[in-house]
């Protein structure tokens, strides 16, 4: 078992388009559907799996380009470090003023720890100033606990 680290921000109404943060249904619309169903059954199914949005499901990140990976350890504790310097180089650009605090991310990267350890994912987001949003995720790989165990990891 390994993780992988991934990280996006951006503009907070591009995070929140969530037809293209979930896979595409696996059967297309059938014969005879509407054109704009289709369409964008085409559109998602297209851009789904190269947009670096985050997807809704954490373990879909599985699914995303390499280049998207920022990191890969073997050990719970490493991921998690990763997590907590994420946290807290964008710590002074939280929008809320409690959140800057970066003693409130301690219990946040211990329980990272303990999720990663048994398998779990871990997927946090804040609101950065702008307004701007932070996803910052952990997957475990190899294999991936969540209903998804079937994803192929990026590396292989």
């Amino acid at each position: 078992m390994h993780h992988h680290g991934y990280l996006w921000t951006g503009p907070k109404p591009r995070f929140d388009d969530e037809a293209l943060r979930r896979p595409p249904h696996p059967e297309p619309p059938p014969p005879g559907s509407r054109p704009e169903l289709v369409q964008r059954y085409r559109e998602v199914a297209a851009e789904f799996p190269v947009s670096e949005l985050p997807p809704l499901e954490v373990s879909y990140w599985l699914v995303k380009p390499r280049a998207l990976v920022r990191g890969t350890w073997d050990e719970p504790t490493d991921a998690a470090a990763w997590l907590g310097e994420r946290l807290a180089e964008y710590a002074p650009r939280f929008a809320s003023n409690a959140q800057r605090d970066t003693a409130h991310l301690l219990p946040l990267i211990n329980s990272a720890v303990g999720r990663l350890g048994w398998g779990g994912d871990v997927s946090l987001g804040f609101y950065l100033e702008r307004p701007s949003y932070l996803s910052v995720a952990v997957v475990t790989c190899s294999p991936n606990r969540a209903a998804t165990p079937e994803l192929p990891c990026p590396f292989r």
